[in-house]
């Protein structure tokens, strides 16, 4: 297309263009024309490519440490996140996702900075495109026995005993597991530098998410699907309203001392 030919195109024909396959041809022109609608077409198209390639950069440095592994030939490496360890209710829940090498989804990061409608979004995403998810939850029982460390870490052991793929290495997010015979690679902050470490904490928060609305019906009054276990002031006026339920933690403060809990020898 020479530049008469586009400078007799309307304003409307041009920004479709845009949108089509045809974007890097229109551009040099959409940038010399001088409609001022136009030059923002281009510039908005511009900024939408920036956007896209840094966009794509952080995600193929999310994975940097997995990257380790592939080198040596191992390309089923398992992230392991959790969520739940700091509510006084419901369960502590791990998940561990084999993503396929370099696999690239938009808007994956930790989830704790996403927002609930993207977490679902990208759940699903996660759970087409995974090799292996595996997604284990541990009661307050269980926390209560083992305390919430332990119960977080053998949460995590079982996460990647069970994958249906088994793992050849591990990345996990801060927590040390001495007891794996692959191997394995601790990550401060992991669920925002490592693309399966980020996957797992999103399977991990949604699951638990889902599973702490689900309660609402048992125990009305609770909140537990607003503040998902957290001692918020909801929380707290419940508790002190209608008592402590089989979901809160007896090891966990304030329970604990309106129960007065000591653990079992």
């Amino acid at each position: 297309m020479d530049k008469d030919t586009f400078s007799k195109l309307k304003v409307a024909d041009i920004k479709a263009l845009f949108e089509a396959e045809q974007a890097l041809e229109i551009l040099p022109l959409a940038q010399e024309d001088t409609r001022t609608s136009v030059q923002k077409l281009a510039a908005s198209y511009i900024k939408r490519q920036e956007k896209e390639l840094n966009e794509q950069q952080r995600l193929m440095s999310m994975y940097d440490y997995e990257g380790m592994f592939y080198d040596q030939g191992m390309y089923h490496v398992a992230g392991v996140d959790e969520v739940g360890r700091g509510p006084i209710a419901g369960p502590v829940t791990v998940a561990a996702v084999i993503l396929p090498p370099m696999t690239l989804i938009p808007g994956l990061n930790d989830s704790k900075k996403l927002t609930e409608e993207k977490r679902e979004t990208l759940y699903d995403i996660i759970m087409k495109e995974a090799v292996a998810v595996s997604c284990i939850s541990y009661g307050p029982e269980k926390i209560d026995e083992l305390n919430i460390y332990e119960a977080t870490r053998q949460a995590m052991y079982e996460a990647i005993r069970t994958l249906s793929v088994p793992a050849e290495a591990v990345v996990a997010d801060a927590m040390k597991l001495p007891d794996l015979t692959i191997p394995v690679e601790s990550i401060i902050k992991g669920d925002s530098k490592s693309a399966n470490i980020a996957a797992a904490s999103i399977i991990a928060k949604v699951t638990r998410d889902r599973y702490m609305k689900s309660l609402d019906d048992e125990y009305p009054g609770y909140g537990f699907g607003i503040h998902k276990g957290y001692y918020t002031e909801l929380h707290k006026e419940a508790v002190e309203q209608q008592g402590v339920t089989p979901l809160h933690r007896k090891s966990f403060e304030p329970i604990k001392s309106i129960v007065r809990w000591v653990k079992p020898e």
